[in-house]
């Protein structure tokens, strides 16, 4: 029971709007996240790692290979603004040609495991 003419202190949930014979005083607070200031474009840049993803890889990756998936990701980001697409491409070359050859046993750090494949 609240006496008509009070003063009445809400959020801002737009039922409240309607209420007659009484002061309305909205109290509307914006939560903000921990780190929203601090970094803001780590939310983006996870937003579009998850689309990448579930995009290009139907959310069909295996965890014993997600610090390469990373590393492709984070290739790719960082060049999304190059100019010359074709120069990028020539310079991964360059790069794959000047290392040894690394065997699938080399890469994962030890035995195949056949359930880790697919």
């Amino acid at each position: 029971m609240i006496e008509p003419g009070s003063v009445v202190c809400t959020d801002g949930w737009p039922a409240y709007c309607d209420l007659a014979g009484y002061t309305h005083d909205r109290q509307v607070q914006r939560q903000q996240t921990p780190g929203e200031h601090l970094l803001p474009h780590v939310h983006q840049v996870a937003s579009l790692l998850k689309r990448w993803l579930l995009g290009t890889h139907q959310g069909a990756i295996g965890h014993a290979h997600l610090d390469y998936y990373l590393d492709e990701f984070t290739f790719r980001f960082n060049r999304r603004m190059s100019k010359s697409r074709g120069k990028l491409f020539y310079r991964l070359l360059q790069q794959a040609v000047q290392v040894d050859p690394v065997t699938y046993e080399q890469i994962i750090g030890g035995k195949i495991d056949e359930n880790q494949l697919f």
